[in-house]
């Protein structure tokens, strides 16, 4: 399998240190729980809280809506829950990639009917092309095109999620 770099580790660490500056401003005073979507979001997840510059909660969901495939089958399982009650807080979904929408949608709602203060969306990279639903990403990184990524969380079958970039799948 060949690879092509599409976003850099020093694009990803520019971006996360922006987000994260965002971050910390818009909740000085207030109870963050970033809550990592598994398993793609936790290398983000890890980079963007360490320069967070306040107290924060980290909480982790599993949910799964691609199973096997490269496509998402739009119909979301949760796998794991958190595990802390999140009334009154508010909660920052942390993940790897907005691709469709549908599953930070159903999560969104999700939190919604938790009873948490606000429910807001952080994502290191977007496909604004492949969205299905009108989702607001409040913290939005890098904008990508329309392909096949693989690194920095996101992976193929289980692989390549331990690259320090994003690349692009080629065809052999």
């Amino acid at each position: 399998m060949k690879l092509k770099v599409l976003v850099s580790k020093e694009q990803l660490e520019e971006k996360t240190s922006e987000l994260a500056q965002r971050i910390t401003r818009d909740y000085q005073g207030k109870e963050l729980v970033l809550v990592g979507v598994l398993k793609g979001g936790f290398i983000f997840l890890a980079d963007l809280a360490r320069k967070i510059d306040m107290d924060l909660t980290i909480e982790f969901i599993s949910v799964s809506s691609y199973g096997s495939s490269t496509e998402s089958s739009g119909v979301v399982r949760i796998i794991k829950d958190i595990d802390t009650d999140v009334t009154g807080k508010h909660v920052l979904i942390v993940e790897d990639l907005i691709d469709t929408g549908l599953t930070l949608n159903y999560l969104k709602g999700l939190f919604n009917s938790k009873g948490c203060a606000n429910v807001k969306l952080a994502a290191i990279m977007d496909k604004p092309d492949r969205r299905k639903v009108d989702l607001k990403v409040d913290y939005s990184g890098i904008v990508i095109p329309d392909e096949f990524v693989v690194g920095y969380g996101l992976d193929w079958a289980g692989k390549y999620r331990n690259l320090p970039e994003v690349c692009v799948v080629l065809e052999n």
